[in-house]
């Protein structure tokens, strides 16, 4: 538990907010560290998705810069973002929080902009499993070595990454993957805490074991095992940002549902999108 779930504040290192990397996960791919300051990084074999969570941030590589507009905070719309390859130096000039999504590969891409009018959209599943999801940094969407990124909205009182889900082999139909969940939950009416819930559960690939109750900023690591639901308490929503990225040669996102939860994805043939999301796209 303590391994796999980090509380706000038990993951800050070096200057940043989080700091997961490879070698204090455990694992060998993915990486995630949140940045309140700017500084100067190298990024060494790793690629970056600079993400703004909260204000903007100016991007630069060598002579080129792109200003990130941003949002208010994670709950407003898309951002738009930068990609930063390996083997950079890259200078973030922070006014407010980003995220600096990470992979490690041998892919060698360019220094590039992403819009927020470019990500897509879509709205998954239905009823009380409706979320948003936001797939600025998916396979389809955004081109990289090997970083697969999202960010979920799921309104209070409903479930998402559900059906519970794995993707910690390679077959044909699912991808080896880590996978990383951060977190942030809306406060209440009167700046209540939030919270919510998060599960991951052992699978064939190995032992596992989290149930946690989620605050605002905590973090969770999949390295593998059946993962979800996550749960936004009752007046109360939640967002979190995923990142993956694994050993295989093809960038792909293939999972497996949970045989005993596969099944609900077909009662939402009959229910409707949670209207609270319409009007987020």
């Amino acid at each position: 538990m303590t391994n796999w779930f980090r509380p706000a504040g038990t993951a800050a290192a070096d200057g940043y907010d989080v700091q997961v990397t490879p070698e204090n996960a455990g694992w060998a791919y993915s990486s995630l560290r949140v940045l309140s300051t700017s500084r100067t990084i190298e990024t060494g074999p790793e690629e970056f998705l600079v993400v703004p969570l909260e204000g903007g941030a100016t991007v630069t590589v060598g002579e080129e810069s792109f200003r990130l507009e941003g949002r208010e905070n994670v709950f407003a719309g898309p951002t738009d973002f930068a990609y930063v390859p390996v083997g950079a130096t890259v200078r973030l000039e922070v006014d407010g929080r980003v995220a600096l999504c990470g992979a490690r590969t041998d892919t060698v891409l360019p220094f590039r902009y992403g819009p927020a009018n470019g990500v897509p959209v879509e709205l998954r599943g239905a009823g009380s499993s409706s979320r948003l999801v936001r797939n600025f940094g998916t396979v389809d969407a955004f081109e990289t070595g090997a970083l697969i990124a999202c960010e979920v909205v799921t309104p209070a009182g409903n479930w998402s990454s559900y059906p519970a889900h794995k993707h910690d082999e390679a077959t044909d139909s699912e991808s080896e993957l880590e996978e990383i969940y951060y977190f942030e939950i809306a406060a209440g009416p009167a700046g209540e805490p939030g919270f919510g819930y998060h599960r991951t559960s052992s699978s064939d690939a190995g032992e596992i074991d989290v149930l946690a109750e989620v605050r605002d900023r905590d973090t969770a690591l999949v390295p593998y095992g059946w993962h979800g639901p996550c749960i936004a308490a009752p007046g109360f929503d939640m967002y979190y940002l995923n990142v993956m990225a694994g050993p295989g040669d093809e960038r792909a996102w293939l999972i497996s549902d949970h045989p005993d939860h596969t099944w609900v994805r077909g009662t939402w043939a009959d229910q409707r999108i949670d209207p609270r999301l319409e009007g987020r796209r």
